[in-house]
């Protein structure tokens, strides 16, 4: 830890591991993102760091609120209430210490949020790494197997391979149960299996725990897995292929066709109507034709699968 964490945990670590059955799910995303901060350090900084954010972003809209006279420059027609005097006649302070408790609340909220939130984004992001890579690290796996090498050495291996990504990882993790807990193999992949964020990696381990419990064939069992895997992801990319053609048919009749058509329709319209500013010519233009393509750019973007 570093002198900040340091100083979150003894502020507050003790506390807050009293308070770890309230955080059940963010501890499970702390796991499955693989992050090394303990949850009770974790914790600790998002409330110590919320409140600091929080306090700065009050103090200086505050000040801002304060030097600006901002509250003035609200005014009040009309007579004005006899319960509300005060505040007009104190406008200035009443609206400073509205600002600074809003943005203590607001900003200081907001990162606590994201804090929680962000175990969560880790975890779905490797999960989609393991989902690319697993076909090919359990091809890896496979070749090992039918070259004779135990499946402890296996997984080691695998787990010093850096291409396989997220997946060299979780074999980093059986690696480590193995060698430095001194659990057997099928307590390692039980425990990897229960973390790993990849529902594909998981029915994977819990396969391999199967075959080994039951005495099967575990190089056969790596390679029609491989294969599963293989022709999902030959689904997978025709799927995608498909729908990418559809997408493509679609930008083509409305953001080329149907945009063209529109606006020679209105530029005639505003000939025959001697209309000098043809407002709705100027929103095809500038905002239908450059938010509908930026539109079709991220639904392909969000669509296509990760390489």
């Amino acid at each position: 830890m570093n002198s900040y964490e340091r100083f979150c945990f003894n502020l507050l670590g003790m506390r807050m591991k009293a308070k770890r059955d309230q955080y059940a799910q963010l501890r499970s995303d702390l796991i499955s993102a693989r992050m090394k901060t303990p949850f009770e350090v974790y914790i600790s900084i998002s409330l110590i760091s919320s409140v600091i954010v929080g306090l700065l972003a009050a103090v200086g809209l505050g000040l801002l609120t304060w030097v600006l006279k901002l509250p003035l420059l609200i005014k009040y027609k009309g007579e004005v209430p006899a319960s509300m005097l005060f505040l007009v006649n104190n406008s200035l302070l009443v609206g400073t210490v509205f600002v600074v408790v809003f943005s203590l609340a607001v900003f200081g909220g907001i990162t606590y949020a994201i804090f929680m939130v962000y175990p969560n984004v880790l975890a779905g992001n490797r999960r989609r790494s393991i989902d690319v890579t697993l076909p090919y690290a359990i091809n890896y796996i496979t070749s090992m197997s039918t070259a004779g090498i135990t499946p402890d050495e296996v997984f080691r291996l695998l787990g010093d391979s850096p291409i396989y990504g997220e997946s060299a990882v979780e074999a980093r993790y059986i690696a480590r149960e193995i060698d430095i807990f001194g659990r057997d193999l099928i307590d390692a992949l039980r425990i990897v299996s229960s973390s790993t964020p990849s529902r594909r990696m998981k029915e994977f381990l819990q396969g391999a725990m199967a075959s080994i419990s039951s005495g099967g064939n575990l190089t056969e069992y790596f390679r029609t897995k491989a294969d599963q895997y293989a022709l999902e992801n030959r689904q997978t990319q025709k799927l995608f292929l498909d729908t990418l053609a559809l997408i493509a048919e679609s930008y083509v009749t409305a953001m080329v066709a149907g945009t063209l058509f529109l606006i020679i329709l209105q530029s005639i319209m505003s000939v025959l109507g001697g209309d000098q500013r043809p407002m709705f010519l100027y929103v095809i233009i500038y905002l239908m034709i450059p938010f509908g393509t930026i539109m079709f750019v991220i639904m392909i973007s969000s669509m296509t699968p990760e390489s």
